[in-house]
């Protein structure tokens, strides 16, 4: 079922949590809520559920204006952050508690359930307790508890927020392949701009209150609508009006009129790719993205002067930011002009 949502608007006292939102999600997508704290992201997701009421719009889930229906019939399933889990409870019992309260006879609670949990990858733990599953698999049970009632919409609220860094990028695969298969309307809450990325075939990139852009992880990287979405979709460096990507930061050891003179501050291996951190002569902080290759034929050490040329550059401002140190050339802009993009010529 598609999601719409229209001129949502909702205040806690003086402060405005939504503020004239609209977004569409499709049929069967995965879409990403995407914002720092306070954007408004977990407020619209409670909306959409039923949770909040809006002081204004409309919510819509295929087709029908249920913005005065209460949760229960709405059709959607919700995972927290914090699992919810019914400590006293098994797995078996958690999972099924939602068929139990439809009135689900045994032997189909029975065979729903053990569907799930094999589908989560929890068979052999029907029996245990909360206490004695990991936090992940936790998470994977509030996800099966979730979709045992056959929701038309999932909903989940920064779901991997209290996990590790490894568990994490571990159920972000999970769940996109989870949802390959099982195709249910799906909207995902969360502040990781690379679990974002991973995860959702849509984002949608809130900040305080409103909906600054939305597309998908590619458009908004290559393409931002304004200063915000540039900074918080990926890396960037900012050098005076232009942003410029640490991937678009050639490091060179001869001066030309195109270049910077920076002094190498810090390097950090990161796998494959390495980030060099340089101090330029008035004091702004930026960074390179090399490759180990590239950093081995540089040779740089901490404390070493290098140059640094900008091979791509945007700028919101509306002006061609020819005063940023090699760019120049704009490429083209986009939204009638109000950024610009720009490559070292």
């Amino acid at each position: 079922m598609g999601i719409s949502v229209e001129g949502a608007s909702k205040r806690f006292g003086d402060f405005r949590a939504l503020d004239d939102v609209s977004i569409e999600v499709p049929d069967g997508s995965l879409t990403a809520l995407l914002g720092p704290s306070g954007s408004g992201k977990s407020t619209l997701l409670r909306a959409i559920a039923g949770l909040e009421t809006l002081d204004g719009g409309t919510v819509l889930i295929d087709g029908e204006d249920v913005s005065k229906k209460p949760t229960q019939k709405r059709e959607v399933g919700f995972v927290f952050q914090h699992y919810a889990a019914f400590k006293h409870m098994t797995v078996f019992e958690n999972v099924g508690f939602g068929l139990k309260i439809r009135k689900w006879k045994k032997p189909q609670i029975s065979d729903r359930v053990h569907e799930l949990l094999r589908l989560v990858q929890l068979d052999g733990l029907a029996d245990r307790y909360p206490s004695q599953l990991s936090g992940g698999q936790r998470q994977r049970m509030a996800l099966a508890r979730a979709l045992a009632v056959e929701p038309q919409v999932l909903l989940l609220d920064e779901p991997f927020g209290a996990l590790d860094a490894k568990v994490r990028k571990d159920l972000r695969t999970w769940l996109r392949r989870l949802h390959d298969e099982m195709h249910v309307t799906t909207i995902f809450v969360t502040h990781d701009q690379e679990e974002a990325m991973d995860v959702a075939g849509q984002l949608v990139v809130m900040n305080e209150g409103r909906v600054e852009q939305s597309g998908s992880a590619n458009e908004l990287y290559e393409d931002p609508s304004n200063e915000f979405v540039m900074s918080f979709v990926g890396e960037v460096n900012r050098l005076g009006d232009d942003f410029v990507r640490p991937h678009d930061m050639d490091v060179v050891l001869d001066a030309d009129e195109r270049t910077q003179e920076g002094l190498v501050q810090r390097i950090v291996a990161l796998g494959f790719e390495i980030r060099v951190e340089f101090v330029l002569a008035d004091g702004t902080e930026v960074w390179a993205q090399l490759t180990r290759a590239e950093l081995q034929r540089l040779e740089l050490r901490e404390g070493q002067i290098a140059y640094l040329r900008p091979v791509q550059a945007r700028s919101f401002n509306g002006s061609a930011p020819s005063d940023t140190p090699g760019a120049s050339t704009p490429l083209g802009s986009q939204d009638g002009g109000d950024a610009e993009v720009s490559a070292a010529v």
